[in-house]
């Protein structure tokens, strides 16, 4: 599974097997899941029990297309997406950072989430 990967890549695959061992999304809270790359940053909130997306947000979106991948982007971008769930009526979320280190933009986005008022 990690032999044709990069060694960056796949360290950061074994950290992402190893934090979704302990990390579970439910109805009441469901899983928020950060992906970024070079150009864009995705965002989902997941019950994991039904398998079903919540909600979701990403610069892909035409109002947020202007938000770049940096850490002010991210950070407009987590405020966003924590009105979007208080919309939904979800206040509180398990935050998986799917294998990239809590720094920097993904630190940005979830502080952005939760200056909106969501929980985790």
């Amino acid at each position: 599974m990690f032999k044709k990967l990069n060694d960056k890549a796949r360290k950061r695959l074994h950290r992402k097997v190893h934090i979704r061992k302990s990390i579970y999304g439910t109805a009441e809270r469901p899983r928020m899941t950060v992906t970024r790359s070079n150009t864009n940053l995705y965002v989902q909130v997941i019950n994991d029990d039904e398998g079903k997306t919540l909600a979701s947000i990403s610069t892909l979106e035409k109002e947020f297309a202007d938000f770049k991948p940096n850490t002010e982007g991210a950070a407009k971008l987590g405020e966003a997406f924590g009105k979007r769930l208080q919309d939904k009526k979800i206040t509180t979320v398990v935050f998986d950072r799917n294998g990239y280190l809590y720094h920097g933009v993904v630190k940005a986005l979830a502080d952005g989430t939760r200056k909106a008022g969501i929980i985790f």
